[in-house]
Order: structure tokens, then C-alpha cells, then sequence
């Protein structure tokens, strides 16, 4: 595989990445409760670092430093729920669910371009993101969660 072929496969995933940034940001703005807002902000702000990340190693060929696969909980609840339809002035928990499927499918997308890959920095670096992808759709999945079913004081 050339350069350029590696070249154009991370083109297409920082492009993937801008579109996820704008995506959050969008729907941060639909939320007027500002916690939901914050939380989609911050994985906006999460997916910029990785389109940055992403940017420079297609430049500079920089390695996979910090992308260290982590211990990750997969909750599998985007794979059983379908996600709703985005709008203004929807339920915390249905945001969190469209989150969820929306890094479920960045994840998968990054697996998928690793399995077409030889063994190499290339396939490690999207390994690499696929498990970054995976710890957003945990996050979401945990809020999710938290959103669903509220602690009550009984316990």
C-alpha cells in the first residue's frame, strides 16, 4: 500500500471527525439544559483533538503515542436501542442514545478501515482511534444510563 493510499484513508477520517465535531455542536446548541449542552461539548472537543491527531500524523507522520488501547466497558445499549431522531428540546437520555450510535459507528468505521490494513503503523494508529471511539460511546452509554434510570434516594 502507498502513501498516498494511507493518505487518503486518514483524509477521510478527519474528515469523519469534522463532521462528528460539527454534529455535537449542533446538537449541543438544540439543548437547553446546560449539563447535556457540556457534555456534548466535550466529546465536540474530543473528537477536534482526534481530527487534529489525525491531521498530524498524516503530515508529519507522527506515531501512535497516547492512543494505548485502556480498559474499556462496552455497555452494548446503542447495539440494542435505536437511536432517535435529533430535536430541539428532547429527553437528556435520547441524546446521550444518539451520542452512543453515532461513536458505535465511528468505532466500526475505524475497525473496519484497520482490518484492510497490513500490520503496520498505519493499522495501529487506526486500531488506535477505534478504541478512542469506543471509550466516547462507553461515556455516552454511562450517561445514558444515568439519564435513564435516576438514582432515587430510596437507593
Amino acid at each position: 500500500m502507498g502513501t498516498a493510499d494511507v493518505k487518503d484513508i486518514l483524509g477521510l477520517a478527519i474528515t469523519k471527525e469534522q463532521e462528528a465535531f460539527d454534529f455535537y455542536m449542533d446538537l449541543a446548541r438544540m439543548m437547553a439544559d446546560k449539563q447535556v449542552g457540556d457534555a456534548l461539548e466535550y466529546i465536540a472537543g474530543e473528537e477536534k483533538k482526534h481530527k487534529e491527531f489525525l491531521i498530524n500524523y498524516r503530515e508529519k507522520g507522527i506515531g501512535g503515542a497516547g492512543l494505548k488501547p485502556g480498559t474499556v466497558v462496552d455497555y452494548k445499549i446503542a447495539e440494542h436501542l435505536e437511536a432517535p431522531e435529533p430535536k430541539a428540546g428532547m429527553e437528556q437520555k435520547d441524546v446521550y442514545l444518539i451520542a452512543a450510535h453515532r461513536e458505535k459507528n465511528a468505532h466500526e468505521f475505524y475497525l473496519a478501515l484497520a482490518a484492510v490494513h497490513p500490520d503496520g503503523e498505519a493499522k495501529n494508529v487506526l486500531l488506535g482511534m477505534a478504541e478512542e471511539e469506543l471509550k466516547h460511546k462507553e461515556k455516552m452509554e454511562y450517561f445514558y444510563t444515568n439519564a435513564a434510570f435516576p438514582q432515587t434516594s430510596g437507593g
